[in-house]
């Protein structure tokens, strides 16, 4: 910042340096305050207005996450945390 303003100073165009934003351009603290109207959806990401998302929200939490993966999955899975639960315990062995 300091390089630029002396910079600025020695080259003469003082005013290039003090230079404030557009008028029409709006500051950044207000676009943070504004609600973010514009939705997407978790599943697809295809826009939602407020009332979809909303709705969807509540469908995916009515949904019942057990049973969401097989029984053979849920075994391997298993099977896996037992694997690394010994190679935590035994590292010599495996």
């Amino acid at each position: 910042m300091v390089t630029t303003s002396l910079l600025a100073l020695l080259s003469g165009q003082w005013d290039v340096a003090l230079a404030l934003p557009p008028a029409a351009e709006i500051p950044e603290e207000v676009l943070r305050a504004q609600p973010d109207l514009r939705a997407r959806s978790p599943v697809d990401n295809q826009p939602l207005s407020p009332t979809e998302l909303l709705a969807l929200q509540e469908a995916l939490a009515a949904q019942d996450p057990e049973g969401a993966v097989s029984p053979e999955v849920e075994q391997l899975i298993f099977l896996l945390k037992l694997r690394k639960g010994f190679r935590d315990v035994f590292p010599f062995l495996f």
